[in-house]
């Protein structure tokens, strides 16, 4: 089957007296925001084009479709046919959700502590039965433990309806809240809804309050800058109703006193550009976690609960550099922490009653291998003493911990279950280090066979995501196992841009510097290679969302270490969505990359490593782009458009372009139909290699006839 050839309708574009040329503009749906909505009603002649794509793309991996099934029915076999959350406690109840055999969604469901049946609060698999495509934003029990509230989406756009329902009828028992971001919290009174409008943009940008059983709407707060996300919670104390404002520098915290739900919201501490704050509440005063005064990994103060605003906090935990504070958890009697020095995770604890230098009085909870992840829950209870934490790494599958901070007592509640068997002792897990190209360490975290050969025979799949400031942890997954136990070498980079080295490793990956994070992840493909864990031209690299922003810059830049590059909900076509302020995520993500609309510089730089615009007519590995078409962060049209000029411009390939017609930016909903798209990709990269292999033998006996 031949590829699709897209028409070129030629755009110009005159920006900051800069032009340039988009001959793919048409694929963007002028109605894009009702496609989002309603799938349906997009254009029919980009429909068909995609549909056409999509034919093309399986009809090139049609020889690998048994592959791709042995690899999904092997990753079905590592996830428990019926399974269950470890109970979380509240008052006389305990909530936890389960599978059934074999359910593609769970249970929710409690039970009460001092022992009785089980109550069904929702059946989310018989919800998604009605939907093509279904999944939950958040779900909440009102305090009462009377009313269950959801929001749900039904066709991966992440626009949410938030229901209402009566546990003691199970019916529904309010008119639904259309048009929600999916956030939203009860108040403790259970008598009040707080959400958050979702606009027609897409952003969240109001906060309304109405009866929870259904009344007028109010509106609490109307944010007044597009670039600002919102988010509404409740403290741990059940004393405050909290409402953050902020992008990805800057930020700032409104309070609602729980006991007058219907007060007007006060601001903590007014906003200062470039500071960050959140707030814990712990009895009577806040815990504030900062970057204010310089401390870029963050630091700890305090302040307290009835003198918010900055000219009262004190230090708590001061900063240190190095040790990059991740968040805070409050009991009534103690506090926890977590933080990352090294690229691991520990988990500090101290009393209500400390005083003098908390850091040497902390007790510790920190783990002995080389790479790990370590993930705080947090106290179960405001009034107890437990504390939940996962511990797991890329060859232990996670171990759910329950803590005692006034004992020290650990015990274990649950090992996650791999049912088709896995023997830790088979696998290793190193941490290495790439030297970039302005010296800086890249800490790279490997997964191989144990014994493995470090010969650069075994072919290497290379992950990668570096922004935002997230960090790439070395966690467990039961789908890299299919790649690892075929002889393959597993690595994840930790590139700058993340913040596994610190909020200064982000800092160091973004705006100006966002070329560091390309150029790091090429030098850990060149140090693998050289220390035997693959080699050049034998190493598949796999990214998503902003991590296939990095598959295609670096698509670019050292097409020739690769053997593949699979790139999911790639943001590509960066320019064009940067420049286009009616997307949900432009303004707030200028502080990311630059705002080329107005900053010259900004623009220059988004020109030199956009992927879309810098395709050049010389030999590229087979790409693989995937999309969803309701995808409200990274359009369908960015995939689209890439692979279509790829094709026009590039050499070598094949491209691939397959977008998923029924969702959005997370792919098919479900844990056993999301491992379709998982199961795509390892075939891919099989695929890809295998392709390769063949070709340097023709290469070869070319060479010996010639």
């Amino acid at each position: 089957m031949q590829p699709p050839i897209p028409k070129r309708d030629p755009k110009i574009i005159t920006q900051l007296g800069r032009t340039r040329t988009d001959n793919y503009a048409w694929m963007k749906d002028e109605n894009w925001q009702q496609v989002l909505r309603d799938p349906s009603v997009l254009r029919p002649d980009i429909a068909a084009y995609l549909k056409e794509e999509n034919a093309y793309a399986e009809s090139v991996l049609a020889d690998v479709e048994p592959l791709r099934a042995e690899l999904l029915k092997e990753m079905i076999g590592r996830v428990p046919p019926a399974d269950s959350s470890v109970p979380w406690p509240d008052g006389p109840w305990e909530y936890y959700s389960r599978f059934e055999e074999g359910a593609q969604h769970p249970l929710h469901a409690r039970k009460p502590r001092a022992g009785g049946a089980e109550q069904i609060l929702l059946d989310v698999d018989a919800l998604a039965k009605q939907h093509e495509y279904y999944a939950l934003a958040a779900v909440r029990h009102s305090d009462d433990h009377k009313l269950y509230v959801y929001a749900e989406d039904v066709q991966g756009s992440e626009v949410y309806r938030i229901q209402v329902k009566d546990l003691e009828t199970g019916e529904l028992c309010a008119p639904a809240v259309e048009s929600t971001a999916g956030s939203f919290v009860l108040s403790p009174d259970s008598q009040w809804l707080f959400w958050v409008y979702r606009d027609e943009n897409g952003r969240p940008s109001r906060i309304y309050r109405r009866p929870l059983l259904g009344g007028e709407d109010v509106l609490v707060f109307d944010e007044p800058d597009a670039g600002f996300f919102l988010h509404i919670g409740v403290s741990a104390s059940k004393k405050w109703i909290v409402i953050e404002r902020g992008d990805h520098d800057t930020n700032e915290t409104l309070l609602i006193p729980a006991a007058d739900p219907c007060a007007a919201p006060k601001v903590a501490a007014p906003l200062v550009r470039g500071e960050r704050y959140s707030f814990t509440h712990w009895n009577d005063r806040f815990i504030v976690l900062t970057n204010a005064g310089g401390a870029v990994d963050f630091q700890l103060m305090q302040t307290p609960d009835t003198a918010t605003d900055r000219v009262n906090w004190t230090p708590f935990v001061p900063y240190k550099a190095g040790h990059y504070i991740l968040g805070a958890s409050a009991s009534a009697g103690y506090l926890a922490w977590a933080e990352r020095q090294d690229g691991n995770v520990q988990i500090r604890i101290v009393p209500h009653d400390v005083t003098g230098d908390i850091r040497t009085q902390a007790a510790s909870i920190a783990m002995d291998e080389a790479a790990f992840d370590l993930t705080m829950l947090g106290a179960l209870e405001y009034r107890g003493s437990v504390l939940r934490y996962i511990y797991e790494s890329p060859t232990t599958p996670a171990h759910w911990y329950d803590y005692d901070m006034k004992t020290g007592e650990r015990v274990l509640r649950k090992v996650r279950d791999v049912p088709s068997g896995h023997d830790p002792a088979q696998y290793e897990t190193r941490r290495l280090f790439a030297t970039a190209p302005d010296g800086e360490s890249v800490p790279i975290t490997v997964l191989m066979r144990r014994g493995a050969a470090l010969d650069g025979s075994a072919p290497l799949l290379l992950y990668g995501y570096g922004s935002y400031g997230i960090a790439m942890d070395a966690s467990f997954s039961t789908s890299v196992l299919s790649l690892v136990d075929r002889g393959w070498i597993y690595a994840i980079a930790h590139i700058r841009g993340g913040s596994e080295k610190g909020w200064n490793w982000f800092l160091e990956g973004r705006g100006t510097k966002k070329p560091n994070t390309f150029t790091d992840f090429i030098a850990c493909g060149r140090y693998l290679a050289a220390n035997g864990y693959g080699a050049e031209g034998r190493i598949v690299a796999h990214g998503g969302s902003a991590g296939g922003l990095l598959m295609g810059a670096v698509a670019n830049m050292a097409p020739e270490l690769f053997a593949g590059i699979a790139a999911q909900v790639p943001f590509v076509d960066m320019r064009n969505t940067m420049s286009d302020v009616s997307l949900p995520l432009t303004p707030p993500e200028w502080p990311e990359w630059g705002n080329p609309l107005e900053d010259p510089t900004a623009y220059d730089l988004i020109a030199s490593y956009s992927p879309y615009d810098n395709i050049e007519a010389k030999e590229y590995p087979p790409i693989l782009a995937m999309g969803g078409l309701s995808d409200p962060r990274v359009t369908y049209w960015e995939p689209a458009k890439w692979i279509a000029k790829l094709r026009e411009v590039a050499k070598g390939g094949p491209f691939l372009c397959r977008i998923n017609m029924g969702a959005g930016h997370g792919g098919s909903s479900g844990r056993f139909k999301r491992l379709e798209e998982v199961a795509l990709v390892q075939a891919f990269a099989i695929w890809a290699m295998g392709r390769k292999s063949l070709l340097r033998v023709g290469v070869e006996r070319g060479a010996e006839r010639g």
